[in-house]
């Protein structure tokens, strides 16, 4: 586990939230923006802020909080 002096480094409140797209998820997104898995940015599979039990080829959603939304990015996992 990534901690420091005690705290968990992957709970900070910096931190975007990671969530991995079930496999049907991940199919409707790629047919809803006609792209394909190769098509999507990568992050490597030792990004400390991966939720557990990803492997390659997962798709990835962070979603970064910003002063009055939320933004959703993709990843797969490389």
């Amino acid at each position: 586990m990534y901690s420091v002096k005690g705290k968990n480094l992957l709970m900070h409140i910096l931190q975007p939230k990671h969530v991995k797209l079930k496999p049907n998820e991940a199919q409707e997104l790629l047919k809803k923006h006609n792209i394909s898995l190769s098509q999507l940015p990568k992050i490597k599979s030792t990004d400390p802020a991966l939720p557990e039990n990803c492997n390659q080829g997962d798709i990835i959603k962070i979603e970064r909080k910003e002063e009055d939304s939320a933004r959703q990015y993709f990843r797969v996992v490389a």
